[in-house]
């Protein structure tokens, strides 16, 4: 059995997920429009998801699996982690 059985790809060596390739998908028109957070916004949200052990591998949430920097950005996402959630949907 490989070392990466029982793990979701995620979180296989093999398959990180580079700043860069962050970067690329957030330069997308979409992250640019009204669904997103205002700056500051988002960066409340990377500075208490950073702060949170769940985090991993600077990039991913251990509760849900999402890329962070990604799922940040949505104003209607809010923090997966049940009881102790860091942030709330964006209401503006």
């Amino acid at each position: 059995m490989s070392s990466s059985a029982g793990q979701c790809k995620g979180c296989r060596d093999d398959y990180r997920v580079t700043d860069a390739q962050i970067d690329r998908i957030l330069s997308a028109p979409m992250f640019q429009s009204d669904i997103c957070v205002p700056d500051d916004v988002y960066a409340e949200r990377l500075e208490s998801c950073s702060n949170c052990e769940k985090f991993q591998y600077g990039t991913t949430c251990a509760v849900c699996g999402c890329f962070v920097r990604i799922a940040a950005k949505y104003k209607d996402r809010a923090c997966p982690k049940a009881g102790d959630s860091r942030w709330a949907k964006h209401v503006s």
